[in-house]
């Protein structure tokens, strides 16, 4: 079983590919298990120019999009030396599994499908937004595949102000005007004036439901004070979900495992305004994982 799920992801991956910098190349797989199939987007440096590999990074999106949202970082990442893995979620691409009755254990299993097949050791998992809640379940569910969580624009604990979530919402909803979501945006992602056409396209609101459902199913008191790997908490400056005050609040829950980060000009979005930075963040961090 196991050969013919990598016989089919080497198949997709070289028949999917797009050249990037002379140095990278991004390549798409598609990892299965049962009824469920994962399609990865992967960016590696390449050539005789490749620095030597230090490892796996994995990047899971926040809510209601895809991994695309990554593309710039996830350049920067490989170009550092990582191998950078992005895994769609079900229901996004070509990624595909049942919908109801699925958890975070459910999405984490994904990702560790997705580290299993591509990766090559324990990786690092970012989680963006809702994607955090599955890199830290994927922490606790396989050690064995996690050396590391980065939680990168993750809301504050406890229940989120109800604007923020009706502003989420409104800019997924393409029936809403342009106006009405950029000022969503605004409001609830991005710290400046400019919102990237971009983040006007690319929501899955039809996916809400059931990835609410599915992190409403799983008790944040069974993952959420609790880790056995270090985490980096790479929190925006400006970011609405995250006010100032919390800024402490995860590593006064788990001491001497917790690094807090926070990016300037930056809001909930995070990715698409500091790519730079975010980047520059993550490499000196995993960089410093094993010293």
């Amino acid at each position: 079983m196991k050969i013919a799920m990598l016989l089919a992801a080497v198949t997709a991956w070289l028949a999917w590919s797009a050249p990037l910098a002379a140095a990278n190349v991004r390549n798409h797989a598609v990892v299965q298990e049962g009824e469920t199939s994962i399609e990865v987007i992967v960016d590696e440096a390449s050539g005789p120019d490749a620095r030597e590999r230090k490892g796996v990074i994995v990047l899971l999106p926040s809510s209601q999009r895809g991994s695309e949202d990554f593309d710039t970082v996830a350049e920067l990442l490989a170009q550092a030396g990582y191998r950078v893995l992005r895994p769609q979620p079900r229901g996004i691409g070509a990624s595909r599994g049942p919908l109801e009755g699925m958890n975070l254990h459910t999405l984490a299993g994904d990702v560790a499908l997705a580290i299993r097949l591509l990766g090559q050791g324990r990786a690092v998992v970012v989680g963006h937004a809702y994607g955090h809640y599955v890199a830290r379940v994927t922490a606790q569910d396989y050690p064995a595949l996690v050396r590391g969580v980065v939680v990168a624009a993750a809301a504050a604990k406890g229940r989120l102000p109800a604007q923020l979530s009706a502003a989420l919402d409104t800019a997924a909803d393409q029936r809403n005007s342009t106006a009405q979501r950029i000022a969503a945006l605004r409001d609830a992602f991005f710290s400046g004036p400019f919102v990237p056409q971009s983040w006007l396209e690319g929501w899955h609101p039809e996916l809400a439901s059931a990835y609410r459902q599915a992190s409403r199913t799983t008790p944040q008191s069974t993952w959420w004070p609790y880790s056995t790997v270090p985490i980096l908490d790479l929190q925006a400056q400006h970011d609405p979900w995250r006010p100032a005050a919390t800024r402490d609040e995860l590593r006064d829950a788990l001491p001497g495992r917790v690094e807090v980060r926070v990016i300037p000009d930056a809001s909930h979005a995070l990715f698409p305004e500091q790519p730079q930075a975010v980047a520059r963040e993550i490499v000196d961090w995993v960089d410093r994982l094993d010293r």
